[in-house]
């Protein structure tokens, strides 16, 4: 597995995850749900960043960004959703297309349940994904989740929960 590093993302990181972001669009698009069409903009990133950047200093969000040896990054991942009253929250990940089938999603997800233990303090976390989207499915299991059931409204693809006490 290529060093990588996961930090956490920062208001200067537009220009990088713009470019991350427009690079695996597409990839993205047919695993998870599309973003708006005003996100791929040096103005939606930032406000997109500094919206999460908020609910980060609010204590419900985390927001990672996953940088490769030369500082390009290659993923994202994020605690979302962050309870602290029921020591909860969802994860979330994003993994560039090139960098597939090195680790980083699983390194990502442990990564995850290690910022939810240690600074959170958090005792549940979920994931949900998409029924076709296998790989997360298996990066999940591989680090611990269990499926708990599937959702999905009528018409809607088909998702599944997972859930991991820690």
């Amino acid at each position: 597995m290529k060093p990588v590093r996961i930090r956490t993302l920062e208001s200067t990181d537009a220009e990088a995850l713009l470019t991350f972001e427009l690079d695996n669009r597409e990839w993205f698009e047919r695993h998870i749900d599309a973003r708006d069409a005003a996100f791929y903009s040096t103005r939606g990133v930032t406000e997109h960043i500094t919206a999460y950047l908020s609910d980060y200093a609010a204590g419900t969000w985390h927001p990672f960004v996953i940088e490769d040896a030369g500082r390009k990054i290659v993923g994202r991942a994020n605690l979302k959703g962050i309870d602290t009253a029921e020591r909860s929250a969802e994860v979330g990940y994003r993994i560039a297309q090139n960098a597939c089938g090195q680790g980083l999603a699983t390194q990502a997800v442990k990564h995850l349940i290690q910022e939810a233990r240690l600074r959170w303090n958090l005792k549940q976390l979920v994931a949900n994904v998409y029924a076709a989207n296998i790989g997360s499915a298996k990066v999940l299991a591989r680090c611990g989740f269990l499926i708990e059931h599937p959702s999905g409204q009528e018409g809607t693809a088909q998702e599944y929960r997972f859930g991991l006490s820690i």
